[in-house]
């Protein structure tokens, strides 16, 4: 089976819908948790991919950055009441991905070598105030190493980040329930079995789901949770 563009940013889309109404509503110890957790890891990194493709294939760059900028600050409250119940200074995974963004943006320029590493830095530094912190990022710079073939040094970072994901996943969690890290370790098999590279329609309509479907998707969640509490 081969999906499009589109048609797999679809299916993490549902993978990341079925991480949150585990994470929102089920208990963290029981295993049907564990395994919608798990496919739930296939949405970060997978859209961190998206944020290489959609450097190299967009018409605009800094309308491209601007609207994930945007996207991040709208969906800045949503995500904080549905992850801490509160106003926070933490931001969601749109914000993690906008600072991937940049480091992409930042590595394919030509400035000098020293200000490359130095921004690289101090974005990293920033993504400690978002969801995914380094790593989405840092995934961000092995899909580049890749889309430039350079292949030990593309799998050896997202294999590398993946392990300190999972291991920190796990020793932060109670006996087992943390084995749902390891779902990160399944998006380069997704990749290779069901995506050939195809981008799939280009209507307006896909290219504003996917930004508005974020902060609408936990405002509903938020809803139900607030009905459930009554």
């Amino acid at each position: 089976m081969s999906l499009n563009r589109n048609q797999l940013k679809y299916l993490v889309i549902v993978a990341m819908v079925i991480d949150h109404v585990a994470a929102a509503f089920l208990f963290n110890d029981s295993a049907i948790t564990v395994i919608m957790r798990m496919i739930g890891r296939l949405t970060a990194p997978t859209m961190a991919f998206f944020i290489v493709e959609g450097y190299f294939h967009t018409k605009n760059k800094k309308k491209y950055a601007l609207r994930l900028f945007i996207f991040s600050l709208i969906s800045w409250l949503p995500y904080s009441y549905f992850e801490y119940g509160k106003a926070t200074f933490h931001f969601s995974v749109i914000f993690t991905l906008f600072l991937g963004l940049m480091i992409v943006w930042l590595l394919d320029s030509k400035i000098n070598s020293g200000y490359k590493i130095f921004g690289i830095v101090l974005i990293l530094f920033f993504s400690f105030l978002a969801d995914w912190m380094i790593f989405v990022p840092l995934w961000c710079i092995s899909f580049l190493a890749l889309e430039r073939n350079k292949k030990a040094i593309g799998y050896g970072l997202y294999l590398a980040t993946a392990i300190l994901y999972s291991y920190l996943v796990i020793k932060s969690s109670p006996a087992w329930t943390g084995i749902w890290a390891i779902g990160v370790f399944f998006v380069f098999p997704m990749l290779k079995l069901f995506y050939h590279g195809e981008s799939g329609s280009k209507k307006a309509f896909h290219k504003w789901f996917f930004y508005a479907f974020y902060p609408v998707h936990l405002l509903l969640l938020l809803g139900v949770k607030c009905v459930i509490d009554l």
